[in-house]
Protein backbone atom coordinates (compact mmCIF):
# COMPACT_ATOMS: atom_id res chain seq x y z
CA UNK A 1 0.00 0.00 0.00
CA UNK A 2 1.46 3.72 -0.98
CA UNK A 3 0.90 6.38 1.61
CA UNK A 4 1.95 9.77 0.88
CA UNK A 5 4.72 7.57 -1.80
CA UNK A 6 5.71 5.27 0.71
CA UNK A 7 5.19 1.77 2.00
CA UNK A 8 2.86 1.19 4.23
CA UNK A 9 2.17 -2.48 6.34
CA UNK A 10 -0.55 -3.54 8.17
CA UNK A 11 -0.45 -3.96 11.79
CA UNK A 12 -3.15 -4.79 14.59
CA UNK A 13 -4.04 -2.76 17.78
CA UNK A 14 -4.68 -4.60 20.88
CA UNK A 15 -8.28 -5.77 19.60
CA UNK A 16 -7.12 -6.50 16.69
CA UNK A 17 -8.00 -4.09 14.19
CA UNK A 18 -5.91 -3.80 11.01
CA UNK A 19 -3.64 -0.68 11.49
CA UNK A 20 -1.42 1.32 8.55
CA UNK A 21 2.02 1.78 9.23
CA UNK A 22 4.05 4.34 7.22
CA UNK A 23 7.38 2.84 5.95
CA UNK A 24 6.67 -0.97 7.00
CA UNK A 25 8.94 -3.54 4.97
CA UNK A 26 5.91 -6.29 5.08
CA UNK A 27 2.65 -6.99 6.63
CA UNK A 28 2.91 -7.81 10.49
CA UNK A 29 0.50 -10.83 11.98
CA UNK A 30 -1.94 -9.76 14.31
CA UNK A 31 -1.40 -10.33 17.91
CA UNK A 32 -3.71 -13.24 17.84
CA UNK A 33 -5.12 -14.80 15.09
CA UNK A 34 -8.36 -15.74 13.89
CA UNK A 35 -7.92 -19.05 14.07
CA UNK A 36 -6.30 -19.07 17.31
CA UNK A 37 -9.26 -16.93 18.84
CA UNK A 38 -11.94 -19.23 16.88
CA UNK A 39 -9.88 -22.60 18.96
CA UNK A 40 -9.96 -20.05 22.02
CA UNK A 41 -13.43 -20.25 21.52
CA UNK A 42 -13.90 -24.47 20.96
CA UNK A 43 -11.37 -24.69 23.61
CA UNK A 44 -14.04 -22.69 26.54
CA UNK A 45 -17.01 -24.55 25.63
CA UNK A 46 -14.88 -27.93 25.67
CA UNK A 47 -13.56 -27.31 28.99
CA UNK A 48 -16.61 -25.75 30.43
CA UNK A 49 -18.31 -28.67 29.14
CA UNK A 50 -21.86 -26.38 28.72
CA UNK A 51 -23.46 -23.82 26.57
CA UNK A 52 -22.37 -20.33 27.32
CA UNK A 53 -23.36 -16.75 26.23
CA UNK A 54 -21.05 -14.91 24.03
CA UNK A 55 -20.27 -12.39 27.02
CA UNK A 56 -18.64 -14.63 29.03
CA UNK A 57 -17.11 -16.56 26.34
CA UNK A 58 -15.08 -13.14 25.47
CA UNK A 59 -14.46 -12.34 29.05
CA UNK A 60 -13.17 -16.03 29.83
CA UNK A 61 -10.88 -15.97 26.68
CA UNK A 62 -9.67 -12.00 27.41
CA UNK A 63 -10.58 -10.89 23.80
CA UNK A 64 -12.58 -7.73 22.52
CA UNK A 65 -16.46 -8.89 22.67
CA UNK A 66 -16.81 -8.01 18.89
CA UNK A 67 -14.07 -10.07 17.58
CA UNK A 68 -15.71 -12.77 19.21
CA UNK A 69 -19.22 -12.05 18.29
CA UNK A 70 -17.72 -12.33 14.65
CA UNK A 71 -16.06 -15.37 14.81
CA UNK A 72 -19.00 -17.21 16.66
CA UNK A 73 -20.91 -16.01 14.11
CA UNK A 74 -19.15 -16.94 11.49
CA UNK A 75 -18.35 -20.76 13.14
CA UNK A 76 -22.02 -20.91 13.93
CA UNK A 77 -22.93 -20.41 9.85
CA UNK A 78 -20.53 -23.26 8.81
CA UNK A 79 -21.84 -25.90 11.79
CA UNK A 80 -18.88 -25.62 13.89
CA UNK A 81 -20.46 -24.07 16.50
CA UNK A 82 -24.92 -24.39 17.38
CA UNK A 83 -26.39 -21.32 18.79
CA UNK A 84 -29.50 -22.40 21.57
CA UNK A 85 -32.88 -20.40 21.48
CA UNK A 86 -31.58 -18.74 24.39
CA UNK A 87 -28.75 -17.40 22.64
CA UNK A 88 -26.18 -19.46 24.29
CA UNK A 89 -23.18 -21.46 22.43
CA UNK A 90 -22.53 -25.09 21.46
CA UNK A 91 -20.30 -27.35 19.92
CA UNK A 92 -21.87 -27.99 16.25
CA UNK A 93 -22.38 -30.80 14.71
CA UNK A 94 -19.22 -30.37 12.27
CA UNK A 95 -17.49 -30.80 15.18
CA UNK A 96 -18.90 -34.62 15.78
CA UNK A 97 -18.30 -35.71 12.46
CA UNK A 98 -14.62 -34.80 12.52
CA UNK A 99 -14.21 -36.48 15.87
CA UNK A 100 -15.88 -39.46 14.36
CA UNK A 101 -13.35 -39.66 11.94
CA UNK A 102 -10.45 -38.84 13.59
CA UNK A 103 -11.84 -42.04 16.21
CA UNK A 104 -11.84 -44.05 13.08
CA UNK A 105 -8.62 -43.68 11.83
CA UNK A 106 -6.75 -44.66 15.42
CA UNK A 107 -6.22 -48.26 15.68
CA UNK A 108 -6.49 -48.29 19.75
CA UNK A 109 -9.96 -47.05 19.78
CA UNK A 110 -10.95 -49.13 17.10
CA UNK A 111 -9.60 -52.27 19.26
CA UNK A 112 -10.99 -50.97 22.19
CA UNK A 113 -14.71 -50.24 21.00
CA UNK A 114 -14.64 -53.39 19.94
CA UNK A 115 -14.03 -55.48 23.20
CA UNK A 116 -15.88 -52.66 24.83
CA UNK A 117 -19.10 -53.95 23.27
CA UNK A 118 -17.58 -57.60 23.71
CA UNK A 119 -17.61 -57.12 27.61
CA UNK A 120 -21.06 -55.24 27.84
CA UNK A 121 -22.55 -58.72 26.09
CA UNK A 122 -20.37 -60.76 28.84
CA UNK A 123 -21.01 -58.90 31.83
CA UNK A 124 -24.26 -57.44 31.13
CA UNK A 125 -23.71 -53.92 32.20
CA UNK A 126 -22.73 -50.74 30.80
CA UNK A 127 -19.53 -50.76 29.81
CA UNK A 128 -16.64 -47.51 29.15
CA UNK A 129 -13.21 -46.80 27.55
CA UNK A 130 -11.91 -43.97 29.64
CA UNK A 131 -8.90 -41.52 29.27
CA UNK A 132 -6.89 -39.05 30.86
CA UNK A 133 -7.85 -35.17 29.66
CA UNK A 134 -5.41 -33.07 31.60
CA UNK A 135 -6.71 -33.20 35.56
CA UNK A 136 -9.90 -35.06 34.39
CA UNK A 137 -10.62 -38.19 33.47
CA UNK A 138 -12.88 -38.65 29.60
CA UNK A 139 -15.13 -40.85 28.71
CA UNK A 140 -14.03 -41.89 25.22
CA UNK A 141 -16.53 -44.52 24.41
CA UNK A 142 -19.28 -46.28 25.84
CA UNK A 143 -21.72 -49.34 25.34
CA UNK A 144 -24.90 -49.01 27.34
CA UNK A 145 -25.95 -52.35 29.40
CA UNK A 146 -29.38 -54.03 28.94
CA UNK A 147 -30.82 -53.46 32.13
CA UNK A 148 -32.78 -50.20 32.73
CA UNK A 149 -30.10 -48.64 35.11
CA UNK A 150 -28.81 -45.15 33.60
CA UNK A 151 -25.50 -43.67 33.71
CA UNK A 152 -25.10 -40.33 34.39
CA UNK A 153 -21.54 -40.07 33.14
CA UNK A 154 -21.51 -40.35 28.68
CA UNK A 155 -19.11 -39.90 25.79
CA UNK A 156 -17.33 -36.74 26.67
CA UNK A 157 -17.95 -36.23 30.20
CA UNK A 158 -14.93 -35.04 31.97
CA UNK A 159 -14.86 -35.41 35.97
CA UNK A 160 -11.84 -35.00 38.53
CA UNK A 161 -9.49 -37.68 38.71
CA UNK A 162 -10.09 -38.30 42.18
CA UNK A 163 -13.62 -39.05 41.84
CA UNK A 164 -13.53 -42.47 39.99
CA UNK A 165 -11.92 -45.84 39.82
CA UNK A 166 -10.65 -45.32 36.44
CA UNK A 167 -9.19 -41.86 37.40
CA UNK A 168 -6.65 -43.58 40.10
CA UNK A 169 -5.83 -46.32 37.18
CA UNK A 170 -4.69 -43.64 34.94
CA UNK A 171 -2.05 -41.93 37.27
CA UNK A 172 -1.02 -44.88 39.10
CA UNK A 173 2.09 -45.52 36.90
CA UNK A 174 3.58 -42.28 37.59
CA UNK A 175 5.76 -41.77 40.33
CA UNK A 176 4.66 -41.39 43.96
CA UNK A 177 5.97 -37.34 44.39
CA UNK A 178 4.06 -36.82 40.98
CA UNK A 179 1.08 -38.39 41.55
CA UNK A 180 1.14 -36.28 44.85
CA UNK A 181 1.55 -33.12 43.80
CA UNK A 182 -0.61 -34.34 40.70
CA UNK A 183 -3.80 -34.52 43.29
CA UNK A 184 -2.92 -31.37 45.67
CA UNK A 185 -3.50 -29.73 42.31
CA UNK A 186 -6.85 -31.46 40.89
CA UNK A 187 -8.73 -33.42 44.04
CA UNK A 188 -12.33 -31.69 44.54
CA UNK A 189 -15.09 -32.86 46.25
CA UNK A 190 -18.13 -34.68 44.61
CA UNK A 191 -21.74 -34.42 44.77
CA UNK A 192 -22.09 -36.99 46.97
CA UNK A 193 -19.34 -36.02 49.36
CA UNK A 194 -17.65 -39.00 49.31
CA UNK A 195 -14.69 -39.28 47.12
CA UNK A 196 -11.47 -38.99 48.88
CA UNK A 197 -9.14 -35.62 48.98
CA UNK A 198 -6.15 -36.43 50.49
CA UNK A 199 -3.46 -36.39 48.28
CA UNK A 200 -1.24 -39.10 50.20
CA UNK A 201 -3.91 -41.40 50.50
CA UNK A 202 -4.98 -40.66 46.70
CA UNK A 203 -1.46 -41.31 45.70
CA UNK A 204 -1.44 -44.77 48.23
CA UNK A 205 -4.77 -45.94 46.47
CA UNK A 206 -3.59 -45.29 42.69
CA UNK A 207 -0.26 -46.79 42.83
CA UNK A 208 -1.85 -50.04 44.78
CA UNK A 209 -4.49 -50.23 42.28
CA UNK A 210 -2.42 -49.64 39.35
CA UNK A 211 -0.33 -52.63 40.48
CA UNK A 212 -2.99 -54.64 40.96
CA UNK A 213 -4.79 -53.55 37.60
CA UNK A 214 -7.63 -53.45 39.69
CA UNK A 215 -10.01 -50.42 40.56
CA UNK A 216 -13.18 -50.64 42.23
CA UNK A 217 -14.89 -47.49 43.25
CA UNK A 218 -18.75 -46.99 44.79
CA UNK A 219 -21.02 -44.02 45.50
CA UNK A 220 -18.03 -41.50 45.46
CA UNK A 221 -19.08 -39.89 41.73
CA UNK A 222 -22.84 -40.47 41.83
CA UNK A 223 -25.13 -42.23 44.36
CA UNK A 224 -25.68 -45.89 44.60
CA UNK A 225 -22.70 -46.47 40.97
CA UNK A 226 -20.26 -48.51 40.93
CA UNK A 227 -17.37 -49.03 38.68
CA UNK A 228 -14.97 -51.54 38.19
CA UNK A 229 -11.77 -50.33 36.22
CA UNK A 230 -8.73 -52.16 34.67
CA UNK A 231 -5.82 -50.56 32.97
CA UNK A 232 -4.76 -50.57 29.81
CA UNK A 233 -0.85 -50.18 29.25
CA UNK A 234 1.30 -49.24 26.31
CA UNK A 235 4.24 -50.60 25.85
CA UNK A 236 6.06 -48.84 28.43
CA UNK A 237 3.85 -49.82 30.99
CA UNK A 238 1.97 -46.66 31.04
CA UNK A 239 -1.81 -46.35 31.21
CA UNK A 240 -3.27 -44.69 28.62
CA UNK A 241 -6.69 -45.53 29.10
CA UNK A 242 -8.85 -48.12 31.00
CA UNK A 243 -11.66 -50.02 30.30
CA UNK A 244 -14.72 -50.35 32.66
CA UNK A 245 -18.14 -52.15 34.30
CA UNK A 246 -20.44 -49.23 35.40
CA UNK A 247 -23.29 -50.69 37.48
CA UNK A 248 -25.12 -50.46 40.40
CA UNK A 249 -23.38 -50.50 44.02
CA UNK A 250 -25.72 -53.68 45.77
CA UNK A 251 -24.62 -55.48 42.07
CA UNK A 252 -21.16 -54.78 42.10
CA UNK A 253 -20.29 -56.21 45.69
CA UNK A 254 -22.72 -58.93 44.84
CA UNK A 255 -20.75 -60.86 42.23
CA UNK A 256 -17.72 -58.50 42.14
CA UNK A 257 -15.21 -62.00 41.42
CA UNK A 258 -17.25 -62.23 38.34
CA UNK A 259 -17.06 -59.09 36.73
CA UNK A 260 -13.24 -58.47 37.97
CA UNK A 261 -12.37 -61.47 36.05
CA UNK A 262 -14.21 -60.04 33.01
CA UNK A 263 -12.75 -56.29 33.00
CA UNK A 264 -9.27 -57.38 33.55
CA UNK A 265 -9.21 -60.28 30.65
CA UNK A 266 -10.60 -57.37 28.70
CA UNK A 267 -7.95 -54.94 29.23
CA UNK A 268 -5.60 -57.42 28.35
CA UNK A 269 -7.07 -58.36 25.31
CA UNK A 270 -7.00 -54.88 24.39
CA UNK A 271 -3.29 -54.93 25.02
CA UNK A 272 -2.11 -57.74 23.45
CA UNK A 273 -3.81 -57.07 20.40
CA UNK A 274 -1.98 -53.46 20.09
CA UNK A 275 1.16 -55.54 20.83
CA UNK A 276 1.62 -54.09 24.12
CA UNK A 277 1.58 -56.87 26.36
CA UNK A 278 5.53 -57.45 26.53
CA UNK A 279 5.62 -54.32 29.20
Amino acid sequence: MELDGKTSSIVYSEDETPIEEPGGKGARRSRVSGIDRALQVIDHLYETGSPTGVYAIAKAVKAPLSTVYVIVDDLVEKNMLTRNGDGTIWLGSRLYHYGLAYARSLDFMSVATHEMHDLCRQAGETVQVCGRDGDYMLVLAMADGPSHFQVASRVGTRVPLNWTASGRLLVGHLPEEERIELFKRCAKSSPTGRAEMDPGVLSTSAGAAFQSRLSIQAGESDYAVACIASPICDRDGQCVATISIVLPEQKAFSDENHYTAHVRTSAERIEKVMGWRNH
